[in-house]
C-alpha cells in the first residue's frame, strides 16, 4: 500500500512540474491546481480533478466540473520495473462549466480539450469566446497554441440559419492623439 501511495503521490507532484502544460503563455510560473476530490490512476498516468477544478498559472486560469490530465509514459527509473508516469502532459480534457481566462480574453464552453502533440486546444459545446467588448460565438473553437491561430465553427449552414457563427465586434476608438 505504501508503494502505490508514493506512485500516487508522484504522479500528483507532477502536476507542478516546468513540463506541466502551460496555462499562461510563456510563463514559467508554477500550476496551482485545486478540486474537492483527486483521483489518481498510475496504471494509466490519470489524474482527475473533480468538483469545481481549478487550475491557476501566473494571470491565466482554466475552471471545470471535471479536469482530466493524462500524462505520458516513461521509462523506468533506475532500479525499477516497467514504465512510469511523470512525464510531459499528453493531454488535458475539462468537462462541464469550461472557463478559460487570462487578462486579454476569456473563454467559456461545455468541454475542452489540451493536446500537447500538437498543441491545439479544441473548446466545444456553447463556445463563447470574449476579448474587451468584443464577443464570438459559435459550436467549436479551436486554437493552435504554437501558431497563435483559431477557427470558430458551427454545424449550421446557409444564411438566416440559427445557430451560425456570429460575432460583435466593436472598432478601436483612436484619439487625437493616436493620429
Amino acid at each position: 500500500m505504501l508503494k502505490q501511495t508514493g506512485a500516487a503521490l508522484g504522479l500528483v507532484l507532477v502536476c507542478t512540474s516546468p513540463a506541466w502544460a502551460q496555462l499562461a503563455r510563456n510563463s514559467s510560473a508554477p500550476v496551482d491546481l485545486t478540486a474537492d476530490e483527486l483521483e489518481v490512476a498510475n496504471a494509466d498516468c490519470l489524474a482527475i480533478w473533480k468538483g469545481s477544478a481549478e487550475a491557476l498559472q501566473d494571470t491565466s486560469r482554466l475552471r471545470a466540473d471535471v479536469l482530466k490530465i493524462q500524462y505520458q509514459k516513461g521509462p523506468p527509473k533506475a532500479g525499477e520495473t516497467g514504465q512510469h508516469c511523470g512525464g510531459d502532459v499528453a493531454s488535458m480534457d475539462a468537462a462541464g462549466n469550461v472557463f478559460y481566462v487570462t487578462p486579454q480574453q476569456r473563454v467559456r464552453g461545455d468541454a475542452a480539450v489540451y493536446t500537447a502533440a500538437d498543441d491545439t486546444i479544441v473548446f466545444t459545446g456553447d463556445v463563447i469566446a470574449v476579448q474587451g467588448q468584443n464577443v464570438l460565438r459559435g459550436n467549436r473553437l479551436v486554437v493552435n497554441v504554437k501558431n497563435n491561430t483559431a477557427q470558430m465553427q458551427t454545424n449550421s449552414k446557409g444564411r438566416n440559419a440559427a445557430g451560425r457563427v456570429r460575432g460583435v465586434f466593436y472598432p478601436n476608438k483612436k484619439t487625437q492623439a493616436d493620429k
